[in-house]
């Protein structure tokens, strides 16, 4: 046993740690859901985008793509330290993303833009979605949905400013 800043010992059980309630569980699952989804979407424009300044775009996808991977596993190790299980497979992922379909084949650069900056706006609006319920259960969870909020809202912005003109 150890002593609590007071002096009082505690049961040995007692340094358990904090277990995710189920709402907390599903929340944070949804979240990983969609960050997968994104790197993946973030992948395929990736290899297909083609046209003017293709090459700037190709390369800041794939900064989009690794920022969506390790903000997912960000999150699903949270879970995993919060004893709840995430479930990043692809059937899981395709069955339960909220993020609208990605085209196939070739696309613009600036359709792509279009595409991404909508990706990564709904996978922030997926994060913000869930923060009140997991701020409320758990600050220090929420602390890392602030880091991922900020970072895709700026690459939301970096993105879509490439379709912009005065």
């Amino acid at each position: 046993m150890s002593a609590s800043p007071a002096g009082s010992r505690r049961p040995e059980n007692a340094g358990a740690g904090f277990t995710a309630s189920p709402q907390l569980a599903r929340a944070l699952q949804q979240i990983v859901v969609d960050l997968v989804e994104l790197h993946l979407q973030g992948k395929q424009a990736h290899w297909n985008v083609i046209g003017h300044n293709f090459r700037d775009l190709h390369l800041q996808l794939d900064q989009i793509v690794d920022e969506a991977r390790e903000s997912a596993d960000v999150v699903a190790e949270r879970m995993r330290a919060l004893s709840a299980i995430p479930d990043g497979r692809s059937d899981t992922v395709a069955a339960n993303t909220t993020l609208p379909a990605f085209p196939e084949g070739e696309l613009s650069v600036s359709t792509v833009v279009d595409l991404i900056t909508a990706r990564l706006h709904a996978t922030v609006d997926t994060v913000r979605t869930h923060h009140d319920q997991v701020d409320n259960e758990d600050p220090a969870t929420a602390d890392l949905l602030h880091t991922i909020i900020d970072s895709l809202e700026k690459h939301a912005w970096m993105v879509s400013a490439e379709n912009r003109s005065l």
